[in-house]
């Protein structure tokens, strides 16, 4: 049995609904789960990563996990080895953490920080492990979604820096891979997508496809950094305006570990905006 924690969300349920194509049984795993939004058969719990105890019950009989930790974990909280005992207990003999990009380049960042103490807890684990670190998800073009069916505008910062977003439904291919076969044990893979793109052409390929003009309006740090607070914690806030305005090159560098994996190219930015424009419609 596989139990994917996150089960709901951007990654989370493509890795699911893959895992389950695939024949494996799977426990789909949030705090707030939706029996319609996981495929036929597959069970569903809730449990809360920041409550390892309420993850015992979920993880027996496991044999696989997949741990997201996102929210007030990065932030604090439950410490990793409350949730790898609990792991292990259940019987758990296999643990793939999806951490950040960020975790790598800017150790120093609170919220980063605490990715990188998960990352050498389950290193440390004795459990096999793999580390994926994605950068920056195309599934935060999200945030535009109702300026461009309201006014047809994306307003972003740094409209010119380009990043190579990756699209989640590839992490949740290669976390299925990882899970699922041997030759990933212990290995960290970067998942980027296939080339760097700014926000003002992420606003062009909305509007392709779209097949409307979409008008890119650049925001200045402050006012980005202001509307961020309405729904991210400071630092996270500002560790991320610092990503999107000042990459490093290793930030902006387009990573081989897609391919490499699933032997296919990553999907573009391109190729996710046409598979989801029903949103922006």
């Amino acid at each position: 049995m596989i139990v994917v924690t996150g089960a709901t969300g951007n990654v989370g349920r493509p890795l699911v609904q893959a895992l389950a194509a695939a024949g494996e049984q799977v426990t789909a795993v949030s705090r707030r789960p939706a029996e319609g939004e996981a495929p036929q058969g597959v069970q569903y719990r809730q449990a809360d990563l920041a409550d390892s105890d309420s993850l015992r019950p979920v993880l027996e009989g496991a044999d696989a996990l997949f741990l997201l930790i996102a929210g007030e974990l990065l932030m604090g909280g439950e410490s990793p080895a409350g949730i790898l005992d609990a792991a292990k207990a259940g019987g758990v003999r296999r643990v793939v953490l999806l951490s950040s990009q960020a975790a790598g380049t800017r150790p120093g960042v609170l919220s980063h920080a605490r990715l990188r103490a998960f990352e050498e807890a389950v290193k440390e684990s004795g459990l096999e492990w793999t580390i994926l670190r994605p950068g920056g998800f195309a599934t935060n073009a999200y945030a535009y979604a109702e300026a461009v069916r309201g006014t047809r505008t994306v307003a972003a910062p740094f409209g010119d820096v380009a990043l190579p977003v990756v699209d989640p439904a590839d992490i949740a291919d290669v976390a299925a891979v990882t899970l699922r076969e041997d030759g990933h044990i212990g290995r960290t893979y970067e998942l980027t997508g296939p080339a760097a793109l700014s926000p003002r052409r992420q606003a062009k390929a909305l509007g392709d496809a779209l097949g409307a003009e979409v008008l890119f309006v650049e925001l200045t740090r402050e006012d980005a950094r202001t509307h961020m607070l309405q729904f991210m914690p400071e630092p996270v806030v500002d560790g991320t305006l610092d990503i999107l305005g000042e990459p490093t090159p290793a930030e902006q560098r387009v990573s081989p570990d897609v391919e490499r994996i699933l032997g296919r190219a990553p999907h573009s930015f391109a190729d996710w905006a046409a598979r989801n424009i029903a949103a922006f419609a």
